[in-house]
This record gives structure tokens, sequence and C-alpha cells, in this order.
């Protein structure tokens, strides 16, 4: 029931061939799934998504539904209450208690298998649902049902039915705690020309004591919020003047920023990877040839009309860069070919998607793309995450794993292009020693992919690098190089990028960090504090032996007390905080305060100098 703990292993689905399904359809040799896992969870998500439509349907007959899907940490539903009445917090708190009275009814999870004319029937009142019903008898819907085909809905209870690919939890029951968070705006299939719907947001888990684990996770996650340090440390903010998702880098952000970038390109150039550069605009009929026009377009700014034709600002660089492969004949001794940029490009998500620097329209992607022969793609791919793990290894990321996404239902290509591609993949990882997941169909429709999670400070788990190969755009560009045998073959393309944007890997490390970053990032890391005004001349020679080592360093008058000005500094995250009084002059010695938050009283100038010195030297990268 409602808030009492339940057996960590509870079963709530099932997998057969990769794919989930109902425990109620569950035979011998598929493989159980369990609800404190990932996908367990999003099948108990997706299951209390649609226990809160119906909760909101018993509380407000007539309402519409949209969509309930499952997200990373939680669920949400899309509604149209009756006669254009708007949520309240009360109501939430109503639609929470209504929710847990439906949960503790331990009501059955059915699925039904019906024809598009019956599902049409049953859902004769539901507006948006009826539209998708329409879609997918034109196939249009990503439920992917033909004309005629059946399509499956869920019965809650006897008296809900809502259409759903499913699967659910067997039982109501099976949600062991459920906790809405908010209700927000949002527009049917995210057209801000279509009808506004409201959204009601929450989460679910198998316990009590596991929601309970993820509250005071996320207050946890609130409280380090690198919005909040990126005002309070000087580092960046959002002008409304210039637009949302365009943020402006204060000096101290902006050394951090090219620190990263500094960083990246050092990592590269040793890995052999060679410059290119490409325009922020460029002809559309790149993207049509590259085709990205067709798929990517509505995520795309605008186009501007220039000379008769449609220009655009690029949203990523892998075009250009199959341009700049294909500008003069290649050898196979030129192979492995790797191209890296450090490119901004511009795209334009929604407002609503927008969070700090994790989602912004204009971002810095560490880019490359590695152009190879068959026989060097699982070395290269290799080759890539080894570098992700020095990267990481660098910033004393330690905790990160990664996932292999296979070939999805819908994709494109030759069984044994993606049997070979997939294999290489798969080598690459058992050869790098990284723990790692299949996500079985989950790959890009192109190609299987390699996605690097990295789990924060407080226990997030955040998507970092990606590497993907790519067997269509080689194709498309007509790439080729001149083989031993003197033939033309088709060269592997892979996609990479190791931070995956420096505006996110940025926020990501705020977080992780609390602030408190990597004293080598930090453009005045040292600051001094004299506690007394006749301590300031040796603060100053401090200084000045630490610039002359070429390290940022600031006094900070004894203008205030020193208790005022070490808590500012420990606010704003200083990485070395140096007190000097009157014994430190007269032997020449300092109060030294570590990013750690250790402090040591009486260390001399060179000892000092000697580890911050070797504190903000950038991290090697052989």
């Amino acid at each position: 029931m409602q808030g009492q703990d339940r057996p960590r292993r509870l079963v709530v689905a099932a997998r057969r061939g990769g794919e989930l399904i109902d425990l109620a359809i569950a035979q011998p040799g598929d493989e159980l799934v369990v609800a404190d896992s990932p996908e367990g969870r999003r099948v108990l998500r997706h299951s209390a998504a649609h226990v809160v439509a119906k909760a909101i349907t018993r509380l407000w007959p007539g309402t519409q539904l949209g969509v309930g899907p499952a997200t990373e940490d939680g669920f949400f539903y899309d509604v149209a209450l009756p006669g254009g009445l708007r949520l309240s917090d009360e109501d939430l708190a109503r639609i929470e208690e209504e929710a847990k009275q439906i949960v503790q009814a331990d009501e059955p999870f059915e699925r039904l298998d019906v024809s598009l004319s019956e599902a049409r029937e049953l859902l004769r009142d539901q507006v948006f649902k009826r539209e998708i019903l329409d879609r997918i008898a034109r196939g249009e819907d990503e439920l992917d049902a033909a004309a005629g085909a059946t399509v499956s809905l869920y019965r809650t209870g006897g008296d809900f039915v809502d259409l759903c690919r499913g699967p659910h939890v067997p039982r109501t029951s099976s949600i062991g705690a459920l906790r809405l968070l908010r209700v927000s705006g949002a527009y049917w299939r995210g057209d801000e020309h279509g009808p506004q719907l409201q959204r009601v947001a929450g989460t679910a888990f198998e316990t009590e004591s596991a929601l309970e684990a993820w509250l005071s996770q996320l207050a946890e996650a609130e409280r380090r919020d690198h919005r909040r340090r990126g005002v309070e440390q000087r580092l960046f903010f959002f002008p409304g003047e210039i637009g949302g998702g365009l943020p402006v880098f204060e000096p101290d952000g902006a050394w951090i920023r090219y620190r990263l970038e500094d960083f990246s390109r050092r990592l590269h150039f040793s890995a052999g990877y060679l410059p290119v550069w490409t325009p922020h605009v460029t002809r559309g009929a790149l993207f049509e040839l590259s085709g990205h026009l067709g798929w990517y377009r509505e995520s795309m700014y605008p186009p501007m009309e220039l000379d008769g034709q449609e220009y655009f600002l690029k949203p990523m660089s892998c075009p250009m860069h199959l341009l700049a492969y294909r500008q003069h004949p290649r050898s196979y001794r030129e192979l492995p070919l790797r191209l890296f940029e450090l490119a901004t490009v511009y795209r334009y998500e929604r407002s609503g998607t927008l969070h700090g620097l994790a989602r912004v329209r204009a971002l810095t992607q560490d880019d490359a793309h590695i152009f190879c022969r068959p026989d060097q793609l699982a070395d290269e791919l290799a080759g890539v995450l080894d570098l992700v793990q020095r990267l990481f290894g660098a910033f004393g990321l330690e905790d990160f794993d990664a996932e292999l996404s296979t070939r999805p239902a819908k994709s494109v290509g030759s069984d044994e292009d993606w049997e070979f591609a997939t294999t290489a993949a798969r080598d690459a990882l058992e050869r790098s020693g990284l723990t790692y997941r299949v996500a079985p169909g989950e790959g890009a429709f192109y190609a299987p992919k390699i996605d690097l999670h990295l789990r924060d400070a407080i226990g997030r788990r955040w998507q970092v690098s990606t590497v993907q190969v790519d067997l269509q755009l080689p194709q498309r560009f007509e790439l080729t190089y001149q083989s031993a045998s003197n033939r033309l073959e088709r060269p592997f393309m892979v996609h990479r990028a190791l931070y995956g944007s420096v505006e996110r890997f940025l926020a990501i490390l705020l977080e992780h960090f609390d602030g408190v970053l990597p004293p080598w990032m930090v453009r005045t890391p040292v600051r001094v504090l004299p506690v007394a005004h006749d301590a300031t001349p040796w603060a100053q020679g401090v200084v000045a032996a630490l610039e002359r080592r070429g390290v940022g360093a600031a006094v900070v008058p004894p203008d205030e007390t020193l208790g005022v000005r070490l808590r500012r500094a420990r606010s704003e995250r200083v990485p070395f905080i140096i007190v000097v009084g009157g014994r430190d002059v007269e032997a020449g010695t300092v109060g030294l305060t570590r990013p750690d938050r250790t402090q040591v009283r009486d260390v001399p100038l060179d000892a000092m100098l000697e580890e911050v010195v070797a504190a903000v030297a950038m991290p090697e990268v052989g």
C-alpha cells in the first residue's frame, strides 16, 4: 500500500528480445525487470502517469488527455480541463491524494489490443487521442501502426482507458511511492501555435525511502544549481536583451571557458587530431545534401534570405567536415583522418526546455569526425574511449560508465554494415575496461552509438560524451579513398564530442564541485587577506611572488573584519585563501586554506608557492 516500503526486488515487467513487455505475457526465458532498476522505474513512472490521469478525470470529468510519458526522474501528463479551468497548487494536492487512493485500491492494468475503429469508439470523447489515432492511420505517428492495424490501450481498474504502447506494472499497488511536484503550461505536440495544455509533473518510486532519498538529492541539487553559482561567482548571465538560451560570460567565466577549450585543443592535438575551422552560416543546400533539413529543421534557426537563397546558422559541423575530407583525393595511407574543431553551433531549443548552461541555444562543441578504413574502426573507437577517460581523469571525475545503443526497428543500411559497426563498438568497449550496458534498439537510425554517463557528487547521472558510427553520410557525400589495391572504397565515419558541449560540461562541473572548480581553471585562484593594515605590505609581497610564477592572486585589504572577508571568499569559491598576520610578517610565512578547506598555519612562502603553482598547472595530456 501507499507509504509502505516494499521488497527491493519487486518485479514489474519483463524483457524479450530487447523489448520491454508486460509481466502478464512473460514466458520462461524472458528477462525479469525489477522495480528499482532504471528500466523498472520507467515502467513504474509511466504507470503512475496513467494513475494521475485517471485521478484528474475523476476530479474533473470531461478532461481532455494529451500524453503522459515517463521522464529521466519522473513523469508528466498534459491535460486540458473542461471550461478552460486552470490548476492551482491546492488542486495538485487534491490530485495527489486521489492518485494515492487509486494506488491503494490495487487496481489492475489490463492491455487491450483493438482495431483503430474500436479504439476510436472507446476514446470517442478524447480529442487529442483521436488525433493520435488519425496519425497512426496515416502512418505518421511514432507508434508506427499502419492503417487498419491494431493498437494497444490500457484499462486501469475497469473504468479508465488510455492509448498507450506500455508496458505497465501489473497493478497500481506496485507504485510504492508517488509525489506530484508542479503544474506548468505546455503546448500540444510542442507546437506553440497549437492548443495550450497544463502539464502535471511528478515522480514515483518503488518505496517511500527511495522517494525520500531522491527528494533529498533534489534539495541538494537546488542548492548546488549552477545558475546560482554563475551569478554569485560572476561567471555568466542571461540578459533579456539578447534572448533565452544565449549566455554572456563575464571575465571569470570566460577565463574558465578558455581554459576548457585550451585543454581540449592540447588533448586532441596530442592524439593526432588535425584542426579545421568552418563558418557559422551556410547555404541550405548543404543541409539538404546531409539530410538535416528533412529531419532536423524544427531545431534549426529560421533561414535567412540572401542572394535569392536560404542560409542557415549551422546546428552541427559534420556536413562541413565532410566537405573538408572531400576537398582532396584520399589514399588509404592518409587514414585515419581525424578532424577537430571547437565549433559554436546554434539550435532553436524550445523555451520550455532551456536550463541555464545545461540547455542553451548557442553551444560550443569539441567536435571531431574520424574517417577511417574498416580495419581501423575498432581501434579508432577504442582511441576515443581512451581520450574520454583521460579527459574525465584530468578533472578528477572517476564515476562514469558507458552505454552501447544498438540497431533500432527503423533504420537504414545493410545488415552486414550494422553488424560490423556494432561488433567494432563492442570490441572497443571491452578493450577500454569501462563498465557498460547494452541498450537494445536505441541506436541512431543510421548506426550504433556509445554514450558516456557521469555520476556526480550527489549521485545524479549525466550523459556527457557521445560516440557515433555513421554509415550514411559518407555515402550521401560520396566520400572515397584509394585502397592498397587501387580501388575506390567508402570510409567509415565516427562522430564524437567529449565535453558534449563546453557550456553543459561547465554546468556539470559547477554542480559536481559545488562551485569549487579545479584551481587550474580559475582566473584568480588565490586571495590574500591581511589580518590588519600592518600586514598589508607582506600580503602584497605574497601576491607579487605568486604573479611572478604566473598565478593570479589578489589582496583584499582589511577594510572589513577578517570573518566577513573569509566568508565572502568561501562563498565565491576561491580555491586558495591565504591569511597573513603579524607573526607571518616576521617569519615570512602564510596561513593557507586549501581547495578542500583544510587549513595549515606557518607555511613558508616557498613551500606555499610550490604547492599553489603545482595546483594551478593545466593537467598533462599525455
